[in-house]
């Protein structure tokens, strides 16, 4: 049985090269935008760290009805963490003070974060960083690329996802074990 799955498989890779030279490539595009090149611009965050602190202050500024507060459920559902990986980040940029971390009431009706001013003038010297090298590179590859280039990004990925969610059903049913 097993080695006729296999059989099946290698014949659909057959069939159909050109899906897997496109899936290669769009896994080493993937792979090339995610190594040290672009983390090589965080020297004081990583890049989870700045998206984190970016979502804070953005909530800070933009959402008057929360005082400030980030809910960290909010932040999780964001950055697409889960709750547990979500604390031991905030609990990392507690500790080095660049957000204050607190709770409503006793604690039951959710926590919450909100971004100091250390947070602030880190956020700030980082998005310099990412400014001067985005604002070449978006200079030299063209402002309408770029804009085009992550609305297509969206898309993909809304399409990649919702394969994911498909193939753990498949998986969670049973119905492909």
């Amino acid at each position: 049985m097993e080695s006729k799955s296999l059989m099946q498989e290698h014949d659909k890779k057959v069939e159909n090269p050109e899906i897997v030279k496109l899936s290669n490539e769009l896994t080493y595009r993937r792979y090339l935008m995610n190594k040290d090149q672009v983390r090589s611009f965080y020297k004081e965050l990583s890049v989870s760290e700045y998206i984190a602190l970016h979502n804070i202050q953005e909530t800070d500024e933009t959402m008057d009805i929360y005082s400030g507060r980030t809910y960290l459920k909010d932040l999780a559902d964001k950055m697409q963490l889960s709750i547990r990986q979500t604390s031991k980040m905030v609990g990392k940029l507690r500790d080095r003070g660049l957000v204050v971390w607190s709770h409503d009431g006793n604690g039951s009706e959710g926590t919450y974060v909100t971004i100091t001013d250390s947070g602030k003038n880190l956020l700030d010297r980082q998005e310099e960083v990412l400014k001067e090298y985005y604002g070449r590179v978006i200079e030299k590859y063209g402002k309408e690329n770029l804009i085009q280039l992550l609305q297509l990004m969206k898309q993909l990925e809304t399409v990649m996802s919702s394969e994911m969610e498909g193939m753990e059903e498949t998986t969670d049913d049973g119905t492909d074990e």
